[in-house]
């Protein structure tokens, strides 16, 4: 039989191991889902480096890239990853050197760079979203087809009443995904 204290050294420590009985259900909810996430993206991180010898920013970089086949502007691309251009620029400066993104200049504005996919890196990149999407898919097995909907039905509810107050503190990002 297993007692407490063995239980908690058998349970890996996570967001939700702070709460207490007594806690909020908002606040047990909100640890679950921050547990859920890290989890999540823990896993896609570490199968992205095994797998592809990538980083999750690499992937959210390029991501963007192949939905925008046009090409995104480096500021357009630093507020769609919510990073600093710094951060765009060092990630372009790498996968451009290994021939996964082309530089172009913006015809109107002499200050401005595009980036797009290069073929190899639209090639490259379909087989890491390939991954990525088998990935997430196996991450949910624990949920029937049914439970996944109904959660995504109940997360898409709560979402507007989010940003709502996010717009009223004063706060100007949107939820984008």
């Amino acid at each position: 039989m297993q007692t407490i204290d063995d239980a908690a050294v058998a349970a890996p420590l996570d967001h939700e191991s702070r709460v207490q009985a007594h806690d909020h259900t908002a606040l047990k909810l909100w640890l679950r889902l921050l547990t859920c996430t890290s989890l999540i993206e823990g896993s896609v991180r570490r199968r992205l480096r095994s797998e592809f010898a990538s980083t999750l920013p690499r992937f959210d970089l390029l991501a963007q890239l192949e939905r925008h086949p046009q090409g995104l502007r480096m500021s357009e691309l630093s507020q769609r990853l919510m990073v600093t251009g710094g951060n765009v620029t060092g990630l372009a400066d790498q996968l451009e050197a290994e021939g996964w993104i082309t530089r172009e200049p913006v015809v109107d504005d002499r200050r401005s760079i595009r980036l797009k996919l290069s073929a190899s890196g639209r090639r490259r990149f379909a087989e890491m979203a390939a991954g990525h999407e088998r990935w997430v898919i196996s991450l949910f097995d624990a949920l029937s087809r049914d439970e996944q909907q109904q959660l995504h039905a109940l997360l898409g509810k709560l979402k507007p009443g989010l940003a709502a107050g996010l717009r009223r503190a004063g706060g100007t990002r949107q939820a984008g995904r």
